[in-house]
């Protein structure tokens, strides 16, 4: 089941429904129950796999606190480090089994292959990836490590803890929630449905749905043809088609982010902002900070500080920032192409520590300030550029692919009519498909800086002197030109889709 599909769109209101009607000692088992059949519409068989590791991680997280209440002068003793590491063996155990396997067995066997006369084949198993493991497997690991680090208290209920991994809203792709924020609020106490909740959480889900099935789904039908055949695409066509990805890998991913922050705030709950305008940023390190925000601080409070992070010498500084973005780039997928993605960010950080003072020193020469919107232009510009060259590894099929793709990017080049012609031609990109494109995309712009339709909700309702509700000034979204562009765009979008193979998949949940 997938936010955009039909089957969506008859379960949500069922499960709202639920939620505000039932009493509080009913209301979690059939949240837990909707979450993990919302899991096993994807693969019933796999579901084994998250049952594992909640009951690992949770009673994992019981004996270690257990053991800090009984040695409370020793804070993390033999034992509770035993049960860290056993949550860590088997979380991780699981995630690198059934998704990284068999790479390490046809990347080890590629290597003894060049020192051998007879090639031999790779131990390839028949595995299926597990939808969403990577997400759940990390918030599992960041519970049991804060308990481990006496931040936070263990949750005593079983079936808060399961929901606390399972929430289907953040189930299949995040944000990867922190157990302070999620869990306190799955315990809510006889929520009612309110109008800045309900306005507030329509507008998010309005936003994702536009940018997912209209935006990212037709920018697709643009940039697969590039990447699937890259022999026959030309440098020019390479160009159009990664600068698409951009924008299409942005909305398809954000907005199954502002779908699932939209559905859980009609229900009264706040799940953590995973971007905030990427493209606007100045440097790398500031485009991680707006880019899947509750990956990075992941990274961030769990990989990064523990190596030492930038409280050590400047080479232990950098390399950490490289390891980390290894990792990054190995988490969001098993090919070379992402470890290679990882290891381009962490590259264009370091260059960028190191050249910062030489290009603050050069505007400084020609008497241009480092705040004018002339430097803070060229800076967005070439932090675009550098993410956009990026892209092209994440998004590679393959390592040979990649090779053509970028060979294709530096050289096939020309300026002809007939060059132009089969370029638009190869990617599908028709004059409407154009304008359509170009025109989502100033709409999506908009709608990211805007903040007309939010309601303050600390705002008291207003009555009329009949004491009827007054509509709140947000509330007139509706008549907006751009959510009434959406509105019928989402509607046209969705029709296309009955008739045709149905709803798409989102690119995140491959990870």
């Amino acid at each position: 089941m997938v936010f955009n599909s039909i089957e969506f769109l008859i379960f949500y209101p069922i499960v709202l429904l639920l939620y505000f009607l039932l009493p509080d000692k009913l209301r979690w088992i059939m949240l837990l129950a909707a979450s993990y059949y919302f899991y096993l519409s994807w693969n019933a068989s796999l579901i084994f796999l998250i049952v594992f590791t909640t009951v690992v991680s949770w009673v994992s997280s019981l004996l270690i606190e257990k053991g800090h209440e009984k040695h409370p002068d020793i804070p993390n003793g033999p034992m509770e480090k035993f049960w860290l590491i056993i949550t860590l063996v088997a979380s991780l155990g699981v995630l690198f089994f059934f998704k990284y396997f068999n790479f390490l067995s046809s990347s080890v066997n590629d290597l003894f292959n060049l020192f051998r006369p007879e090639a031999s084949d790779p131990l390839i198993l028949d595995l299926i990836l597990p939808v969403g493991i990577s997400f759940y497997t990390f918030q599992t690991l960041s519970y049991v490590i804060d308990v481990y680090r006496g931040s936070v208290k263990t949750e005593k209920h079983f079936g808060y803890y399961a929901l606390y991994v399972s929430f289907f809203p953040q189930l299949v792709a995040g944000p990867i929630e922190r157990p302070e924020n999620l869990i306190p609020q799955l315990h809510l106490s006889d929520p009612k449905p309110t109008w800045t909740n309900t306005v507030n959480g329509l507008r998010k889900m309005l936003i994702g749905f536009f940018k997912k099935v209209v935006v990212a789904d037709l920018l697709a039908s643009y940039v697969t043809p590039t990447f699937n055949a890259p022999g026959e695409a030309t440098g020019l066509g390479v160009l159009i088609s990664t600068l698409l990805f951009a924008f299409q890998i942005y909305c398809d991913f954000a907005g199954y982010t502002d779908i699932a922050i939209g559905c859980a705030e009609i229900m009264g709950i706040r799940l953590m902002q995973n971007f905030n305008r990427p493209y606007i940023s100045e440097t790398i390190a500031e485009f991680w900070r707006r880019w899947h925000i509750s990956l990075s601080s992941w990274f961030k409070d769990y990989i990064y500080f523990p190596l030492g992070g930038s409280r050590c010498s400047t080479f232990r500084h950098m390399l950490n920032i490289c390891i980390v973005f290894l990792i990054s780039g190995l988490w969001h997928g098993a090919a070379w192409t992402f470890v290679l993605w990882g290891l381009i960010h962490g590259l264009y950080q370091v260059v960028g520590y190191f050249t910062m003072p030489l290009r603050n020193k050069l505007w400084e020469k020609l008497r241009i300030s480092t705040d004018s919107v002339l430097v803070r232009g060229i800076r967005r510009f070439n932090t675009f550029i550098l993410v956009c060259f990026g892209w092209i590894f994440f998004r590679a099929n393959s390592f040979s692919d990649l090779g053509v793709l970028l060979s294709k990017l530096f050289t096939d080049w020309s300026f002809t009519g007939k060059y132009f012609t089969s370029t638009f031609d190869s990617l599908g990109l028709t004059l409407t498909g154009a304008v359509t494109s170009i025109l989502s995309i100033l709409v999506l712009q908009r709608l990211d800086v805007s903040k007309l339709a939010l309601l303050d909700p600390d705002e008291p309702p207003k009555y009329d002197k009949k004491g009827k509700l007054i509509p709140p000034v947000g509330a007139k979204w509706l008549s907006d030109g751009r959510y009434v562009y959406m509105l019928w765009t989402i509607v046209l979008a969705w029709l296309i889709l009955l008739v045709g193979d149905g709803a798409s998949s989102f690119i995140y949940f491959q990870f």
